[in-house]
């Protein structure tokens, strides 16, 4: 996924906007308009770098003057004490930025970081790590890229991509009642979305691949069930398999488990709602 800097800038300004709103007043009435700095943005703790661009685009958004130089790129795994990036120019416009270039750099890092950790469980086993929509409300877009970055997969990026059969579509739809359901909702869509049921056990398992969908969601099933699930799946011809996602539950500790099973995929929600933001900071070198 590459950032689309038009589109990251309008989030970038409605950030400043919170944050500098009609000015900072601070900066304003103890720094001088013609004061000029050098500093450094240093990783205090070892971390996979995401967001160097959009800190670079923070600052650039207050004044342009200001001389932005990455020390590193995104996706590359930084260490303590690394200086990610160097700043140069007008001292007000990088003390005004500093927060916000931080606050993205620090929490997108952050996410980065942790769906790494997933991946170098799970890709000696052919499984992607997905992530959710279980994201901060307008920061989607963010993320979603954040996840590419520590080398993750995008699931669907809203309700308008994909269709993903929940449980409580389940159960208003009184599913039991639907022998042809999947085959009546592909009718309703276009041809290139993919259609995912979610399923919680292994009856519903076989009663969903006779409608063929493109991926089935194993929701909150034990290694055991999800191992079984795997075996009902192959005993159907290669070209009518549907792929197997794992979700629900998923940690650093069990991931690795659900992996060696023959599963296609695991989402983990986890990895964007509840991530533990890098350590980094801002250092006035000069």
């Amino acid at each position: 996924m590459v950032l689309d800097k038009k589109r990251t800038v309008k989030i970038i300004k409605a950030a400043l906007k919170e944050d500098v709103g009609t000015g900072d007043i601070t900066t304003l009435s103890t720094v001088s308009t013609v004061e000029s700095i050098k500093a450094s943005i240093v990783a205090n703790e070892d971390c996979i770098l995401c967001g160097i661009d959009i800190a670079e685009w923070v600052v650039n958004v207050l004044d342009c003057s200001v001389r932005f130089k990455p020390q590193a790129k995104d996706g590359q795994r930084v260490y303590q004490d690394k200086e990610v990036a160097f700043l140069e120019g007008h001292a007000r416009a990088i003390l005004s930025a500093e927060r916000t270039m931080l606050n993205f750099l620090c929490f997108l890092s952050g996410i980065s970081t942790a769906v790494n950790k997933f991946v170098e469980k799970t890709e000696k086993y052919g499984v992607k790590i997905y992530d959710t929509r279980k994201t901060l409300p307008l920061l989607r877009y963010l993320e979603k890229y954040a996840v590419t970055v520590g080398g993750g997969c995008n699931h669907r990026i809203g309700l308008w991509d994909q269709v993903l059969v929940k449980e409580n579509h389940l159960r208003v739809t009184d599913i039991d009642t639907h022998k042809n359901f999947v085959h009546g909702v592909r009718k309703k869509v276009t041809k290139n979305i993919k259609i995912e049921v979610e399923v919680e056990n292994l009856e519903q398992l076989e009663r969903m691949l006779a409608g063929s969908p493109d991926i089935i969601m194993l929701d909150n099933m034990t290694v055991d069930d999800v191992k079984k699930a795997v075996g009902i799946r192959n005993k159907l011809p290669a070209g009518k398999r549907p792929l197997l996602e794992v979700s629900g539950g998923i940690t650093l500790e069990n991931v690795e488990e659900y992996a060696a099973q023959g599963v296609d995929r695991i989402s983990i929600g986890s990895i964007t709602d509840s991530v533990v933001s890098v350590d980094m900071s801002l250092d006035i070198v000069a």
